[in-house]
Parts: C-alpha cells; structure tokens; sequence
C-alpha cells in the first residue's frame, strides 16, 4: 500500500524508523500523535488521479499541528507516478542520511 502502509506502519511503531517518506499516500490523521518526533517527508503529485493529494495534505496538516518535523513536496505536473521524480531526486538520499533512530527508553 505504499504511502499508505508508510503512514500505517510508521503510526503502529514509530521507534522502528529513523525517518519516513511517504509518497502518494494518507493515513489516520489521529494517528499523527505518534509521528510528531519522527521527521516526515511527505511527498505526492499534484495531478495524482489515484490517490488525492488531500490525503497527503491532511497527514501534514495534523502533524504541523502537532509541531512535528514534517517536510512536505508536490510535483506539480506528477500524476501517481510521482515515485519516479522522487527516487531521482539525490536530496531525498540526502535527507535519510541525516537521521538516526532515537533508542527507546526501557
């Protein structure tokens, strides 16, 4: 379910990933609770006729209101197939780099 089971999978054990970009997805927007201390970079195309971008927007909206670390980018001329633009984008690469995994306090 690719950006949805990102959203999904991230909410359900967030101390498993260091950082997640979900790509042409949604989720559960009360589960953003469990994402605030996760950095995000949520991605979607905005000519998506498969997944509506405001299922993106909504994700990102309840995490900035949550004050996660939340980063989000449309490709305006993208339809579902935005993944293609994404996986050539070396920023993404970039950006995963910069994150570890916070230990869990047992």
């Amino acid at each position: 379910m690719g950006g949805y089971g990102t959203w999904h999978l991230a909410a359900a054990q967030p101390e498993q990933f260091a950082a997640i970009a979900p790509i042409c997805g949604g989720g559960n927007p009360q589960a953003a609770r469990n994402l605030k201390n996760l950095p995000v970079w949520a991605f979607h195309g905005a000519k998506d006729n498969v997944v509506p971008l405001s299922e993106s927007e909504i994700m990102v909206s309840a995490l900035k209101a949550r004050a996660g670390n939340v980063k989000f980018t449309v490709y305006p001329e993208a339809k579902h197939d935005s993944w293609t633009q994404i996986y050539n984008n070396p920023e993404l690469y970039k950006w995963f780099l910069q994150h570890r995994r916070q230990p869990t306090v047992g």
